[in-house]
């Protein structure tokens, strides 16, 4: 059960500090804002340890900054942020005037809302999978969220840190406040879908976020976007589209095989053979292997590509390395359930269109040596011929996949196209 601030945070308040006559008969609070028992038990907690002294109001820069989040807090899903501001702001100008109840209050109600915020902020997007645990993002208690902010050296930066998200999601809501200013308050909900897909981005570290919406890659270092590139990714049809999910990129492997899918094998490889021969099927330099796992080659001439087609017999197909090879020179796998890697691919000519959505999932690097460089340290480059050369990274980097139809352009905000109905599956949910 919630419970209005009145009858929680204000009233704890007024239980503790000795209040002169007039604040007794001071105006109550709005009880515009709600907030979860645990918070107001935190909260109280809180202070009894701090032995009610006011943690926002002890640097007034602080509650300011707060109170400027709280206003744009619709953008970060917390639709309840204005009026918790007003409400705020109303009981400070009576904390001025000597209500030294109010000025209690309104410390406790900035701490509430401060837990509410951040816990907000630390709630998982719709529609992603967390394919490896260590990129699963942590849920702070309301106890942990006031502890850290009680010990932050200065809590007005440290608000501005937290509020800060990530570079992406700054740049972006920055553009999306700019935009409702001029729109009379009115929220894109293209936008906070957007906002609310990346909102889960750390605001520090080393790691790639892929937008498929926008067919980009960023590289994400010490809180900034350290560089970016084009990116090939899957098609519109549901069998064929880039999914939503986070990982950790450990090691990069050089000189690969490609191994083929099930899918592509049947709807692509074995049409070809059946229709130009195996002079197709060598060309490309592609080996066919054993179903039962090993790795002993078989004789393509022996299969039976009819029945590969139709589904009823299985091989496992492989490309050799060397130019042809749809990998590349370089494979970025990750852990996950979908067979999806980043790679690079010998035909660039892709990457100078508008529409970059021409994969069958997996995501084609318009530069897979610039990437390999970042990730790795050093050139991306093999001691030997030898095909298959996987070099682990100096340090683990997560990856980011998701989808952002809201972008920045020249700093203001604009829109591609949502091509997978993501946006569209959201608003059907509201």
């Amino acid at each position: 059960m919630k419970l209005r601030i009145l009858t929680g945070v204000a009233v704890a308040a007024l239980n503790v500090i000795a209040l002169p006559a007039q604040a007794a008969t001071s105006p109550e609070m709005p009880g515009a804002a709600n907030f979860d028992p645990s918070a107001e038990q935190a909260v109280s907690s809180f202070y009894a340890a701090r032995g009610n002294s006011p943690l926002w109001l002890a640097n007034g820069s602080a509650a300011n900054e707060l109170i400027g989040v709280l206003n744009r807090a619709p953008l970060d899903g917390m639709s309840g942020g204005p009026a918790i501001a007003a409400q705020a702001q109303a009981m400070m100008i009576r904390a001025q005037a000597g209500d030294s109840a109010a000025r209690a209050s309104v410390d406790r109600l900035l701490s509430a809302a401060w837990i509410q915020y951040v816990q907000k902020l630390q709630t998982p997007p719709e529609g992603m999978t967390y394919a490896d645990q260590w990129v699963k993002p942590r849920r702070d208690s309301a106890p942990a969220i006031l502890a850290k902010a009680g010990a932050a050296p200065s809590l007005a930066s440290y608000v501005r840190s937290v509020s800060t998200v990530n570079p992406i999601y700054a740049q972006l809501r920055d553009a999306a406040w700019s935009a409702m200013q001029t729109n009379g308050g009115q929220l894109d909900p293209r936008a906070v879908a957007s906002l609310d897909r990346i909102r889960d981005i750390p605001p520090q570290g080393r790691f790639v976020v892929v937008d498929t919406a926008g067919a980009h890659l960023y590289m994400i270092e010490d809180g900034r976007i350290a560089d970016s590139m084009r990116v090939i990714v899957g098609k519109a049809d549901p069998s064929t589209q880039t999914p939503m999910l986070a990982s950790t990129i450990y090691y990069a492997t050089l000189k690969p095989y490609w191994h083929v899918s099930d899918e592509i094998l049947r709807s692509t490889i074995a049409p070809n053979v059946l229709s130009q021969g195996l002079g197709y099927f060598k060309s490309r330099g592609y080996e066919v292997l054993g179903a039962d796992g090993s790795n002993e080659t078989l004789d393509p001439a022996k299969v039976d590509w009819r029945a590969v087609a139709a589904g009823r017999e299985t091989v496992r197909v492989r490309q050799l390395p060397g130019p042809a090879n749809s990998m590349g020179n370089i494979k970025i796998p990750f852990p996950n359930g979908s067979d999806l890697y980043l790679h690079d691919t010998p035909n660039k000519a892709l990457f100078a269109q508008e529409d970059r959505m021409q994969s069958h999932g997996c995501i084609r690097l318009e530069d897979a040596e610039r990437l390999g460089r970042w990730l790795m340290g050093r050139d991306p480059q093999t001691a030997s011929d030898e095909p298959e050369q996987n070099v682990l990274l100096p340090a683990p980097v997560p990856i980011y996949v998701t989808y952002l139809t809201a972008q920045v352009k020249e700093g203001q905000l604009s829109f591609v196209d949502d091509i997978y109905g993501r946006d569209t599956e959201i608003a059907a949910l509201r």
